[in-house]
């Protein structure tokens, strides 16, 4: 699987290179600059891309930027973003995409790698990662979610981190037709079709946060 990294931080950006190669991935390119990543991502066209927000010259928001483009020219490039702090806005212009394969993790919060190594994977195969941070932060911001019920808004939460069904049951402890029951309502008072795709119905959700 071949990969793209762009990360300005040295230490962390060998670090990934070296961590990824470690479970089979190929790094075919690994840049430090927003200029640079846009050029990269074109030249390589990889499986999946790993960008933080940030990237010099003006560390404001090249790196996602430089997604948004990537992804206009080559719809649904699986792309992860990595940031030091939770940016809504960012998040939201992003995962707006009607396209799949987009994850945003906090950095600090990447502490296991098994996880990290399945978030990117999970990306690349058209999925989506997200931190819960990120995701409480946006549906807090959310006003027409408040149509929803306290357990729908957890199922919620659950669905965008891109959780199936099944993982949805074992993490809030009830049944998979509990939460089958609970998806139709959400999608039902969001005025969303429902959908036996996972990906689909994630992205329902994503461009819904996102309107």
């Amino acid at each position: 699987m071949r990969v793209v990294i762009a990360e300005d931080h040295t230490l962390l950006r060998d670090g990934l290179t070296r961590l990824l190669q470690a479970f089979d991935f190929e790094v075919v390119a690994a840049v430090d600059n927003g200029p640079a990543l846009l050029p990269a991502l074109v030249e390589h066209r990889p499986d999946v891309a790993v960008i933080d927000v940030r990237l010099p010259p003006t560390f404001t928001d090249e790196g996602l930027q430089a997604a948004i483009a990537a992804r206009s020219q080559m719809p649904g490039l699986p792309t992860l973003m990595l940031s030091q702090h939770v940016e809504p806005l960012y998040a939201r212009e992003l995962l707006g995409s009607p396209h799949g394969g987009v994850g945003y993790l906090l950095k600090d919060r990447v502490s296991n790698i098994g996880e990290f190594v399945d978030a990117v994977r999970r990306v690349a195969g058209g999925g989506t990662a997200m931190d819960p941070e990120v995701i409480s932060q946006l549906l807090a911001r959310r006003e027409p979610l408040a149509v929803l019920t306290l357990r729908e808004r957890e199922v919620l939460g659950e669905m965008a981190e891109g959780r199936s069904n099944a993982a949805i049951a074992v993490k809030l402890c009830i049944t998979e037709k509990a939460v089958s029951k609970h998806i139709n309502n959400i999608l039902a008072k969001l005025d969303m079709p429902p959908s036996d795709d996972d990906n689909r119905r994630v992205r329902a959700v994503l461009a819904y946060l996102n309107a």
